[in-house]
């Protein structure tokens, strides 16, 4: 074992500290703070900063030359108000680690630790503590940084953690792993009128009995087919809360989902399509903006068979589980250029709250799991 129990003891500790001052995405300067004066005890040989916004990547160089390889974590959390009489429960009013990036980040520091006492016999290894997970903005961000270029890896790895699944249990796939998925926020604008004569105006709201039951329809197949596809309607607003007023505009918040990027295409442009012609039938103006814009990720048949050697070396279970997810993550967007790319769910345990539950906490004998699977492969690939 790469950690000792001290190790452990102070990780833990680390990672609830996380917990405690969770920040959303794109405003994690503090947990960016906290995580470079945490690496900078393992003595990297390199600690790139600023990438994609807040993003920080350790580097440990091996003797000999050899392949890069990357482990990736989130810095970011989300705006929940955590509900729990935990000691160390959020600080952060309407903000909270619900998802488990605290745990993540503690993971690849365990690394970090096992990396300090001993580098890779060659290549190098990337601690990537990426921002702006959860908007789905982060992993494009970083990749699109110029300071990205000279740690681009050859393969990269990351998990998460996922209650419903056996604690310490992974589940991994080949191929798709979670959907591409993007908001899509319609505006429809008409003209107001005197409730008393609302004939003299332009209202939305015939348009919108039109668009949200469309919307619905655009949905086909299910998972694993690559067909899939999936609209839910998430917010709709019409008018203002008033009685002397028919109303002349109105929004419909839309969450597009799919498999593919591809069927992700084909499904924006059946959606604006039938948005704009119910919008011209009732003579609106009609403006659409996209948000949370989450590209597929699909699991590389080369990196998946390295974590499987990892799982196997380890004694850990592992299985094809539920795969693919419907949600999304961002994860996917550092494989589109070609890079060797894998993740995996490691489970934290049956009868737990899920993820983004306001009462729930990534479990603490994780961090071990985790890091001994990232350890494992590694070694198995650098020495």
């Amino acid at each position: 074992m790469f950690l000792t129990n001290q190790d452990v003891i102070e990780l833990t500790g680390w990672r609830r500290k996380l917990h405690s001052m969770p920040e959303l995405s794109g405003e994690e300067v503090e947990t960016a703070g906290e995580v470079r004066r945490a690496l900078a005890a393992t003595k990297p040989d390199a600690l790139v900063e600023g990438l994609g916004g807040h993003g920080l990547a350790a580097v440990y160089a091996g003797r000999e030359p050899g392949p890069t390889v990357m482990f990736r974590a989130e810095l970011d959390g989300l705006a929940i108000e955590e509900i729990s009489d935990l000691p160390y429960r959020s600080t952060r009013p309407g903000r909270g680690h619900q998802c488990g990036h605290d745990g993540h980040m503690t993971t690849l520091m365990a690394l970090a630790r096992g990396l300090s006492r001993q580098r890779p016999a060659r290549g190098r290894v990337i601690l990537m503590f990426q921002p702006a997970e959860e908007n789905g903005a982060g992993a494009a961000a970083v990749v699109a940084d110029p300071d990205y270029r000279s740690i681009k890896p050859d393969f990269v790895f990351a998990y998460h953690n996922m209650p419903g699944i056996p604690l310490g249990h992974v589940a991994l796939v080949e191929g798709p792993f979670t959907c591409a998925s993007r908001g899509m926020r319609i505006g429809l604008s008409g003209r107001t009128a005197h409730a008393s004569m609302p004939e003299t105006g332009t209202s939305p709201l015939p348009a919108v009995l039109q668009i949200v039951p469309a919307l619905a329809r655009l949905g086909s197949a299910s998972l694993p087919d690559p067909q899939f596809a999936m609209t839910t309607v998430t917010h709709v607003e019409v008018g203002e809360r008033v009685f002397g007023v028919a109303p002349g505009n109105a929004e419909i918040w839309v969450t597009l989902r799919t498999l593919t990027d591809r069927r992700m295409e084909e499904l924006r442009l059946e959606a604006e399509s039938l948005v704009h012609v119910a919008a011209a039938r009732t003579g609106l103006a009609a403006e659409i903006e996209y948000d949370n814009v989450f590209a597929d990720c699909r699991n590389d048949a080369t990196a998946v068979g390295l974590l499987q050697r990892a799982l196997e070396d380890e004694g850990i279970g592992h299985d094809a589980g539920d795969l693919p997810l419907r949600g999304s993550e961002d994860f996917g967007g550092f494989g589109k250029d070609g890079t060797h790319l894998a993740m995996f769910l490691l489970g934290a345990g049956t009868g737990r709250p899920h993820l983004h539950n306001p009462d729930y906490d990534f479990p603490d004998d994780l961090i071990a799991i985790g890091a001994r699977i990232f350890n494992r492969v590694l070694r198995n690939m650098l020495g």
